[in-house]
Order: structure tokens, then C-alpha cells, then sequence
């Protein structure tokens, strides 16, 4: 079975170290911004891989949770470079795409496990609004 979120997580990272690797020898005024990219762009995927080896629910809910704010981090510094036209010719709306098909990906996921946890430890009256 194919896992969607996964498959995003690891093809965005591979397209962020391709970024990386091209525009390394750039100036070294852009060097922490795009190893802030780097960083959470490649996050994503570990915490994905590590949410599927999770102790319980909740450590699942924690891990992807994680992947969220780092995938909402990686749209931020995505934005940022395209914004500011620091590298020409980059493929960064599809980055940016590919970025936010995650975001919503592991939105869902965090809203249904949490769900799904207050569902079974009878507590969802108090999470009806998340």
C-alpha cells in the first residue's frame, strides 16, 4: 500500500537537497537560509518514518504533529526564497505545491488520530472545536 504523506515528504526533500546542492556554491550570505530549508524540509520525512514505528496513538500523534510544524516551517522558508528571488530559475512552486499537499495531508491525519484518541479515552466533547 502506497503511504501518500511519505512518498510527498521524501520526493520534497530530495527536490530541497537537489536545491541545495545547485545553489551551494552561491554566496555565503544565503547559506543559513537555505540550511534552515534544508533542516526542516528534510524533518518532515524522518518524523513520518518515525511516527510509523510509534509506541502508541499518541506517540504517532506527536510524531506527525512535528512533521506539520516542520512542513509549515518548510513553506515559510520556501516562500521566503521565491519571494525575494534569491535563486533564479528554481523549481519553487512546485516545491511550494508539493508543500502544502503535505501540510494538508498531516492536517488531516493529526485532526482524525486526535479525534480518535479523545473518541476512545471518552473525552471528545471537550475537543469539538479542533
Amino acid at each position: 500500500m502506497r503511504n501518500e504523506v511519505k512518498e510527498l515528504s521524501f520526493q520534497l526533500a530530495v527536490k530541497i537537497i537537489l536545491l541545495h546542492k545547485k545553489h551551494s556554491s552561491q554566496t555565503k550570505l544565503y547559506f543559513p537560509l537555505m540550511m534552515q530549508l534544508l533542516k526542516s524540509g528534510t524533518s518532515i520525512g524522518a518524523n513520518i518514518e518515525e511516527a510509523c514505528a510509534a509506541q502508541s496513538r499518541k506517540d504517532f500523534l506527536t510524531k506527525m504533529y512535528i512533521a506539520f510544524k516542520e512542513a509549515r516551517e518548510t513553506f515559510y522558508w520556501l516562500r521566503l526564497i521565491k519571494k525575494t528571488g534569491i535563486f533564479k530559475n528554481a523549481d519553487l512552486d512546485v516545491m511550494l505545491q508539493d508543500t502544502m499537499s503535505i501540510i494538508n495531508l498531516l492536517s488531516t491525519i493529526t485532526k482524525n488520530t486526535r479525534q480518535n484518541i479523545l473518541k476512545t479515552s471518552g473525552k471528545e466533547s471537550h475537543m469539538k472545536n479542533y
